[in-house]
Order: structure tokens, then sequence, then C-alpha cells
């Protein structure tokens, strides 16, 4: 069954469901709600020449309720070139105001975590699995990461990273497609189709709990290890 005919058959579902609500027979389970954001998911990626090109396009997305309290979609920034991707989970309050990533204290604390190893925010690429910011920052919700899987699939395939960082645990197991806590996957080296993967604590968990800090540190260490570059540190002695 192709894409087309998927839609075409949840489209009759929820009229179905929508038909059976206004008679009052509640025969199935969920609403009429929950079938829309099924349908969402069907919408295809649209048509794109580059990355500039696909965020234009994004700017009207609507694939998930997400997008009913967004100021701007917050795509993603940095070389396509990049050796290295960083995806978090979501946008905050700074980046849904901005329409960039990590641009709050966690993105302030990221940065200075990047120069620790020598590595400089201009040098990589930062996105998150989910590019409108969720109501109170709470976590993506799973349906939320699969309507922007598409966009976020798109950008590593053009950017075509050596080491994918998941940032924090809805990232981690989002990307992952597991349930362990990050504290069990931070510092385990995983893959991404043919990318390697990193999992790394969330820079706005470090601000909450500063003495993970040198956790975090050691786990960057090994990223710096991986790409063949002197942390600041080393290169200083």
């Amino acid at each position: 069954m192709d894409r087309t005919d998927s839609r075409a058959n949840l489209a009759f579902l929820t009229d179905n469901l929508k038909s059976r609500e206004r008679l009052g027979l509640h025969l199935v389970a969920g609403a009429p709600a929950d079938l829309d954001r099924l349908l969402a998911l069907f919408i295809p990626t649209p048509e794109f020449s580059c990355l500039e090109d696909l965020s234009r396009n994004m700017r009207e997305c609507k694939r998930c309720p997400l997008h009913q309290g967004r100021r701007k979609v917050v795509f993603g920034q940095g070389p396509t070139s990049a050796t290295v991707m960083f995806i978090g989970e979501a946008p905050g309050e700074k980046e849904d105001e901005k329409g960039l990533p990590f641009v709050g204290p966690a993105g302030m604390l990221l940065t200075r975590m990047l120069a620790a190893v020598g590595l400089k925010r201009e040098q990589v690429y930062i996105t998150n699995i989910v590019k409108c910011r969720p109501p109170q920052n709470r976590d993506p919700l799973p349906e939320e990461a699969a309507a922007c899987r598409p966009f976020l699939e798109a950008q590593v395939r053009a950017v075509q990273p050596r080491v994918i960082c998941a940032l924090g645990r809805p990232a981690a197991q989002s990307l992952l497609g597991t349930k362990a806590p990050i504290s069990a996957l931070r510092g385990n080296w995983q893959t991404y189709g043919q990318i390697r993967l990193l999992p790394l604590f969330h820079p706005a968990f470090l601000l909450r709990q500063p003495e993970r800090k040198a956790e975090a540190y050691r786990d960057l260490k090994a990223l710096a290890r991986e790409l063949g570059i002197a942390s600041a540190q080393e290169a200083r002695k």
C-alpha cells in the first residue's frame, strides 16, 4: 500500500468516526482529532533543492498541533559541511522568539562545552527532533517527533555528518528507538544508520545539575578523540 492509499484509508476512517460521533455511536477508541493527527503524518515532505529552501517551506508547516502556539519554526543552524551534528529535543522560549536553536542559557553552555574540546559552534550543525516549541517546554510527544522526522532525516542526508550527538533523553530515545534512560545511554557510542552517534547530557540538564558536568566533559573528550582533535586543555600543555 503506498502513501496515497494509506492517506485515503485514514481519511475514510476519520469521516466514519465523525459520522458515528454525530449519531452518538462511540464504537471505536480515539477521537476524530486523533485521526487528524495521524493524517498529518502522511503529508508529503515538500520538495527542496537545499536546506535553506526546505527551511523556507517549513515556515507554514502544520503537520502537528505544535504549530498552533509557535512564534517561529526553529529549523537548524550551521554549515552543511559540518562533521558533527548536535540534535536536541525541541526549541525553548528564546529559540521560539529568535527562530534559532540553542540561543538561551543552555545554548551558551553548549558553546562553552564545544570550546572545551577544541570545537567552535560555527563548525557544527545544530537542530532538534521537533522544530516548534512544545507548550511549557514539555518533552515532544511521539507523534510530534514523527511529524518532524522527515525534515530531520532530510537535514542528516544534506549535512552527512561523520558523528551525531544526541543531546538529552528525548533526542537519544527518539533517534535510537529505545526507552533506556540517558544515564545509561550517555557516553556510549551507538549508530544512526551508518553514522556514529554519541548520546550526551543536555546542557539544560547540566544547568540544573552542575555536579554532572565532569561526566559530560569526559563524554566530550570521547567525541574529540573520535574526531581526531585535541581538547583545548590538552593543546595548552
